[in-house]
């Protein structure tokens, strides 16, 4: 089962909620950072025997001599990766996603596939799970190519969970992201722009007709919006998460808030049930 901890903003506790579930999971797991822009999740599980292995993306190459300004490729293009002029064919690989639809559909077999460097993809092992990360190369701006280069890596299989940590939003790398997965969890915090937030990822991930529950962190701090759109809109609660000072202070000090404040297990081990649960009766249904 694929389980994706996913947020409408930045802030809300989305990583040191998934650090927290990676360290109580009792089934085989990997823990995947897709939040490939700024991976955190690391800091946390500290994995150990750590890999590394750049990710490429494949991009068209042009030969000027074969090339007779047709335009097809131009004409095929979503993304204006590829365009000509005056009769020259000009490519614009940081455009390209590597659809290969160009090198498909050339007459002249004038294009050949190169390939652009999209970041890197670190593998390891921490106390309780795999786990895998990617990181985008600097400025690079696309992230989802990096992200189903991470996944594609990873074997999935009935005996293996796979726990996301998301990127923040509700943007494509965050759509692309909860995809695939089996239940989505969505953490939020009950402020304004909590509340608002997670109203755009309800709106956002809601089509994807997969099971979705939301995770309250640092209850009690704001109103009671988020709780009241909840009953509104039938999403489950299956936790809250009160302020709590001793789980700042761990945070700051890089532990994982489930180790450092034990009075939280019972609330992270029954969100695993739900959780779980959740995906169970969707996929039996």
């Amino acid at each position: 089962m694929i389980y994706a901890i996913a947020s409408g903003k930045g802030g809300t506790g989305k990583t040191t909620m998934t650090a927290s579930l990676a360290t109580l999971w009792e089934s085989p797991l990997t823990t995947v950072d897709l939040d490939v822009e700024e991976p955190n999740l690391h800091l946390f599980l500290k994995p150990r025997e750590l890999q590394t292995a750049s990710a490429y993306i494949e991009v068209p190459e042009a030969d000027d001599d074969k090339c007779t300004g047709c335009r097809s490729c131009a004409d095929l293009c979503q993304f204006k990766a590829i365009t000509v002029m005056a009769g020259t064919l000009l490519i614009f690989p940081e455009m390209c996603h590597g659809c290969g639809g160009c090198l498909a559909i050339c007459p002249e077999n004038a294009l050949t596939p190169g390939r652009r460097e999209l970041g890197e993809i670190i593998s390891g092992k921490t106390e309780h799970s795999d786990f895998v990360m990617g990181r985008l190369r600097i400025g690079e701006a696309m992230s989802p190519p990096l992200m189903r280069k991470v996944m594609s890596g990873i074997d999935i299989s009935d005996e293996r969970d796979i726990l996301i940590d998301s990127p923040p939003g509700v943007s494509c790398p965050a759509v692309s992201a909860v995809m695939n997965a089996d239940c989505i969890v969505l953490v939020t915090e009950p402020t304004p722009f909590g509340f608002h937030d997670f109203k755009l990822a309800w709106e956002a991930f809601s089509p994807l007709e997969k099971p979705i529950g939301a995770v309250i962190n640092r209850s009690g701090i704001g109103d009671r919006q988020v709780q009241t759109f909840c009953l509104e809109k039938n999403i489950p609660i299956w936790a809250e998460i009160p302020y709590n000072r001793d789980i700042a202070e761990a945070y700051s000090r890089g532990e994982v808030p489930v180790t450092s404040v034990t009075a939280l297990e019972p609330t992270f081990r029954d969100l695993i049930r739900q959780m779980k649960q959740a995906a169970i009766e969707v996929k039996h249904a």
